[in-house]
């Protein structure tokens, strides 16, 4: 053990306490052991006062007991929880919780024999090796210890009674050495008997996925819902401020827009934030087409942008559409405005929904076209909102794309009307994004 000799000591002590545990969780064993033998043989087995052999040989009938007991799930969690306190093993070596596989727990049962069984022999160690050395310690300066009824392998007379106490050094020196090694080896065995198995990781893998895709989701929702509301706010305010003296009605009509937006936004983070605080891996769709559709027009009309809104009848009732793909399609109308009316506002917005045929069966288009960009300059950093589309579109099973045709920016997804099992329970990151027609770019450009 590298580090300062107080370190150490700490660290040997530690690790006498987690062999002096073992003991412990031994007695009930041998003690079920003396009254089985004594049921099977009545007068036969008083080994806890008898000789040495008895003893042993109870103490190896009670490790088949101990083996099976370490076959239950919860003994890992235990143990772990022991052997990283009094071990010094980091966390992330043991399993955390119970064991659920078989493999699992045959390598939890080999660990608490071993636990137990070097515990129960450095038990009786402590108890008998301490005593013996004080007594040699001792044997030179107490007559009372002289009498031939001790009986030590060298003389009684003269200097060699003076070996005595060296004698009780070295058996104590040895006890501590034997500990030492003891709580080496437990340490040492501790990782590949109480570790994750294969199958811990691969759960802990998919725990991780859905907490990365629960965030993922999170985040293109705040993206989507905040910034559409944002932008829809400021737009409206800057109409209303240019025609306050003209036009009344108007600005009383931008103003009711922005206490809907900020009630409508306000309960989307509540529900998000219930999500974030009640640890859901997966949170419920959003706003969809049936819900959330004429609302989102109807604030980015009260800026003056004039918007198209056609609806394929073959589409059926908007309310009958998947949950999840109506409200994917509602996110990627809701950043179609956004666009537009960040980077081109006043300018006409068309948005289109309609049923296709493809070869992967029934679609859903969703188009939103407005004039390129007509504000001046480069446009603003992040690009965070088309991403956000595509990583929608492609947990769905279907494609999304943005381009700049001709003077018309158009935004596009393609999504399957029946969504695919399990859509959207994948991590939303690292997938293959499909590129649409047009020149299939990737990230969010000005319109």
């Amino acid at each position: 053990m590298a580090g300062p000799p107080e370190g150490r000591v700490r660290v040997l002590a530690l690790r006498w306490v987690h062999l002096l545990q073992g003991g412990a969780l031994l007695m009930p064993f041998f003690l079920l052991v003396n009254v089985g033998i004594g049921v099977v043989r009545p007068g036969s087995a008083r080994l806890l006062n008898g000789a040495l052999g008895p003893q042993f040989l109870a103490f190896g009938l009670c490790l088949p007991l101990v083996a099976a007991a370490g076959l239950l799930p919860v003994v890992r969690a235990l143990e772990s929880a022991a052997a990283r306190t009094l071990c010094g093993l980091p966390g992330g070596a043991l399993a955390q919780g119970p064991a659920d596989s078989w493999a699992a727990r045959r390598r939890c049962a080999g660990w608490f024999t071993l636990h137990v069984g070097l515990g129960g022999l450095l038990s009786g160690a402590s108890l008998a090796v301490p005593p013996m050395a004080l007594v040699l310690l001792a044997h030179p300066l107490v007559p009372a210890l002289h009498s031939d009824r001790w009986a030590w392998p060298w003389a009684h007379a003269g200097s060699a009674l003076w070996t005595a106490p060296v004698a009780g050094l070295a058996l104590l020196a040895a006890l501590a050495a034997t500990v030492h090694g003891a709580g080496a080896l437990l340490a040492r065995c501790a990782p590949p008997l109480l570790g994750p198995t294969p199958a811990d990781r691969l759960a802990a893998a998919e725990r991780r996925a859905a907490d990365l895709a629960a965030r993922n989701r999170l985040a293109r929702d705040l993206h989507d819902s905040v910034g559409h509301a944002l932008s829809a706010v400021a737009l409206q305010a800057a109409a209303a401020r240019r025609v306050l003296d003209s036009d009344p009605q108007f600005v009383r009509t931008a103003l009711a827009a922005i206490e809907e937006t900020g009630r409508s936004t306000v309960a989307e983070l509540d529900g998000m934030l219930g999500v974030l605080r009640d640890g859901e891996s997966r949170p419920a769709p959003g706003p969809g087409l049936a819900t959330g559709l004429e609302s989102v027009i109807a604030r980015s009309r009260a800026t003056g942008t004039r918007i198209d809104l056609r609806v394929d009848a073959s589409l059926g009732p908007l309310a009958g559409l998947d949950a999840q793909v109506s409200a994917e399609s509602f996110r990627v109308v809701q950043e179609g405005l956004s666009n537009a009316l960040r980077h081109a506002p006043g300018a006409a917005v068309s948005v289109r929904l309609e049923r296709q045929r493809a070869p992967e069966g029934e679609m859903l288009a969703v188009t939103v076209e407005n004039a390129a960009r007509t504000v001046p300059g480069p446009r603003p950093a992040g690009g965070r909102g088309l991403a956000g589309i595509s990583e929608r579109a492609a947990l769905l099973g279907g494609t999304a794309w943005a381009e700049d045709a001709g003077g018309v920016w158009r935004l596009a997804a393609r999504l399957p009307l029946a969504a695919e099992a399990g859509a959207g329970a994948g991590a939303g990151a690292g997938h293959q994004r499909k590129d649409g027609p047009g020149n299939g770019t990737e990230r969010e450009s000005a319109p």
